[in-house]
């Protein structure tokens, strides 16, 4: 266990260096976020939903913050499963799995929360209709952050699945580009889930995208009520394990059939 603690922890290291690019990726997400909270505000004018506007641009904000956590790879795995440098990973005395769910937790969660606090900061500091709203109870705001390290869990698992496709095809473009668009629209990212039909939200709710952000922002907001929370996490820890469990797998018959060529 200290091994995966040392990698997570020098990796958090590593996030911190980049600060270019976190400044970078704030006012990208800062801009984004004023341009949907524009288009919705011109919905909303054209036909009034039955949302409250405040809820969605919390949920625009809160999206924003967190964009990081749910699209961020690890480049350096992906450059050694396509040449062949993951042999030497091989050759350390840790399971590799483990190993590479740390570092890639470390990594989405720092840089996450390099441009969340900034950027939550700022969005509170906006007018009202503009800004993000205060969480709807303490026990609310409670339940959202540990919703949010569940959905970080569970990223990182289906990040994991990704790689350990990676290593079959060499070529994680198509995979990761197909794995991304799924995410954006079933995550709520480009747009809200609250804001579609209800008979559609009743099956993309159950899908392990809704866990990522969706729920612990449903949470934040009052939608979902503390009635309703219990099988909200519960939810979340199942498809966290299914994902874990499907990646552990992957990853082991990958192991036994890798070959790597080369001098």
């Amino acid at each position: 266990m200290k091994a995966y603690l040392s990698v997570f922890r020098m990796r958090l290291r590593m996030e911190t260096q980049y600060r270019g690019a976190v400044l970078g990726g704030i006012v990208c997400q800062v801009f984004f976020g004023l341009i949907l909270i524009a288009v919705y505000r011109a919905l909303y004018a054209g036909k009034p939903q039955n949302l409250p506007f405040s809820h969605v641009t919390t949920y625009v904000w809160l999206q924003q913050a967190f964009f990081r956590m749910l699209l961020s790879s690890d480049a350096e795995l992906m450059d050694k499963i396509r040449t062949g440098g993951i042999a030497y990973d091989l050759c350390r005395p840790v399971y590799l799995y483990g190993f590479y769910y740390a570092r890639i937790m470390a990594q989405k969660l720092m840089g996450s929360l390099l441009r969340a606090f900034p950027m939550l900061v700022f969005a509170a500091l906006l007018p009202e209709g503009w800004g993000i709203s205060i969480p709807a109870s303490l026990p609310a705001l409670t339940l959202f952050l540990t919703a949010l390290l569940l959905g970080l869990c569970c990223v990182c698992a289906m990040e994991n699945i990704t790689m350990a496709f990676t290593m079959r095809t060499l070529d994680p473009r198509g995979f990761q580009a197909m794995l991304n668009l799924l995410m954006m629209i079933l995550s709520g990212n480009i747009l809200p889930l609250t804001l579609f039909p209800d008979s559609w939200q009743r099956a993309i709710t159950l899908l392990p995208y809704a866990q990522m952000l969706d729920a612990p922002i449903r949470l934040y907001t009052g939608e979902y009520t503390l009635l309703r929370a219990p099988e909200v996490i519960l939810l979340q820890a199942g498809w966290t394990l299914l994902l874990v469990l499907a990646g552990m797998m992957l990853w082991r018959r990958n192991q036994d059939r890798l070959i790597i060529q080369g001098g």
